[in-house]
């Protein structure tokens, strides 16, 4: 049975248009009055130059002047709003929220304030947040049925049924039948598990649109929450043979077989779906990921899927993102191999495709086959060069193959290309400090790190790079042990974490304790990795279990026989 988020449509619309309005000015676009007294003159001369800067695309010079607006006139809820829309924009959501609130506190009754807050409070996810807003404005603005749909739409979506039906049964009483509130409370009704109830409704609506694609998903979602697969399976069949061409009818078809697990019935329709001109080309493409993502499709299938894929590559040959798919189904089944022969072939085809490039660099440091990033990646960064990934991806061939210099050369770049993105300047510190690591200057490495956790001091990967750093070197051990514990105890199933924490534990000389963390990693069952049983025979050494030792360590020979340095180790040993 499908998960109905009902309201999900219009809270989107509302932060894209507000977080991104550039050409409506409403609401505050008009220069306001203020209670206060203020230069009212310059005020306004101030705020339109900000509205002026923000329709051009400069919110950070919009930002300035709206901050000059506030110091006029600290009453401004519309400046606050302004500076709300610029910072979501960006993607700060923090203090967006704190602006609109700071709006709210000024002029509490506003309806685009609040329902900008709404559909800020939605994409984090935060329902009761989401529906205070919205109660907020219904009774501010009874007279605006939207808004009690919307709120009726979260009722149901919080599981909050009783309030959600009295809602759209006050609607259905006024209306009779209809296409918004009586389909709200259809779906409100399946959620609630109440299908003979939703079946009335749902029988009513198909009377008078008994062709309406939806409708008739409904009416299947009604069965099937009643266990009645087939009758759930024969509407759609039915709608089907009445509109064979119906790229509607055949999608939600699709998506019903896929939930049901029809794979058989899914690949029977599935090729004629792929050369159905009236559907688009977008639909197609997310039906095929769909698929792609399944686990449990068998081998019979997967070449099915394949064969999918290479129909719908021949009917859009200039096409980007559709080639991408059978990479990416390969990349599924861990045939790395494969997937970046076939990248290749793509890129020998079409030399532009920046997707198929990104993606075969990305292959390459999966299989650490680091000369082949290096090299194509010297030709994907030169063919890109306003391309931070190709950078990025550039900067770690050369680091892995020993060319340091041009690996801080391309991150000097990227970093430009980062601009004030802090979450992609702490990536490009990040491969620096490993940069300079590799050098063996240690102490730009670590003063890098300081930089980075000044950027983010939560990034669990940074920490535990910079805690692992610090123990190979013997340095500030107490300090790494303190973060390599605070990494584990945020992310406690991390193998490679833990086998940070237990390596700190053993420069330390808490032996015991190393020794039980490194048992927890190689126990657990993942792909062996030849790091753990280094560590932990180096562990076992130092207490005197040097029998155990050399079987460790020969087991981490096995996986990577570049670690000769552990021959020696093993002969010592056996010494």
């Amino acid at each position: 049975m499908k998960s109905y988020r009902i309201g999900y449509f219009f809270l989107a619309v509302i932060v894209i248009s507000f977080s991104f309005c550039s050409k409506s000015l409403s609401p505050s676009g008009k220069i306001q009055k203020s209670k206060g007294s203020f230069d009212a003159a310059a005020f306004n001369e101030v705020y339109v130059e900000a509205l002026k800067q923000k329709l051009l695309g400069n919110g950070g010079d919009a930002l300035k002047y709206l901050e000059q607006c506030i110091k006029i006139n600290p009453e401004s809820d519309a400046s606050y709003y302004q500076m709300a829309q610029i910072v979501i924009a960006n993607g700060d959501i923090k203090n967006g929220k704190k602006y609109l609130n700071r709006a709210l506190s000024i002029n509490q009754e506003n309806i685009w304030y609040l329902t900008m807050l709404a559909g800020v409070y939605y994409q984090e996810k935060n329902l009761d947040s989401t529906i205070v807003s919205y109660e907020k404005a219904v009774k501010y603005f009874p007279d605006k049925e939207d808004l009690q749909l919307t709120l009726g739409n979260l009722y149901a979506e919080n599981k909050k049924f009783e309030k959600a039906n009295f809602i759209f049964e006050s609607f259905d009483k006024k209306y009779g039948v209809n296409e918004s509130s009586t389909l709200s409370s259809v779906k409100s009704l399946i959620s609630e598990g109440k299908y003979d109830d939703a079946m009335v409704k749902a029988e009513a609506l198909l009377k008078e649109y008994p062709e309406e694609v939806e409708y008739n998903g409904v009416l299947a979602d009604i069965y099937r929450g009643k266990g009645e697969n087939q009758k759930a399976l024969d509407v759609y069949k039915n709608l089907l043979d009445r509109n064979p061409e119906d790229a509607s009818v055949q999608l939600t078809l699709c998506d019903f077989l896929l939930t049901e697990k029809s794979y058989n019935d899914l690949f029977i329709l599935l090729n004629t779906v792929l050369l159905n001109n009236k559907v688009d080309k977008e639909s197609k493409i997310a039906l095929m990921a769909k698929i792609i993502e399944i686990p449990e499709l068998d081998k019979e299938f997967e070449q099915k899927e394949i064969i999918s894929l290479m129909i719908l590559e021949a009917n859009y040959k200039d096409d980007n993102i559709i080639p991408l798919l059978r990479p990416e189904l390969l990349l599924k089944e861990n045939k790395l191999v494969e997937a970046t022969e076939r990248l290749e072939e793509i890129i020998l085809t079409n030399p532009e495709n920046y997707y198929a490039w990104e993606k075969l660099l990305i292959g390459y440091l999966q299989l650490k086959n680091y000369n082949k990033l290096y090299t194509v990646g010297e030709d994907c960064a030169t063919k890109f060069n306003t391309s931070l990934p190709a950078k990025l991806l550039y900067a770690n061939g050369a680091l892995e193959t020993g060319n340091y210099s041009i690996a801080l050369e391309e991150l000097k770049k990227a970093e430009i290309l980062a601009g004030d993105n802090k979450d992609l300047i702490l990536q490009v510190l990040t491969t620096r400090a490993d940069v300079y690591y590799r050098m063996k200057d240690y102490s730009k490495a670590f003063e890098t790190f300081e930089e980075a956790l000044k950027n983010n001091n939560d990034d669990l990967t940074v920490i535990n790079n910079y805690a692992y750093y610090l123990a190979e070197q013997n340095k500030n051990l107490k300090e790494a042990e303190v973060m390599a514990k605070k990494v584990i105890e945020k992310d406690k199933g991390n193998t490679t974490f833990l086998d940070t924490y237990g390596w700190v534990l053993y420069k330390r000389g808490k032996l015991k304790e190393a020794a039980k963390v490194m048992e927890s990693v190689i126990s657990k069952g993942e792909k062996s990795d030849a790091v753990w049983y280094e560590h932990y025979g180096y562990i076992l050494k130092k207490q005197n279990k040097c029998k155990e030792a050399v079987y460790n360590w020969s087991i981490s020979l096995k996986i990577d026989s570049t670690k000769t340095e552990l021959i020696k180790e093993i002969r010592n040993c056996e010494k």
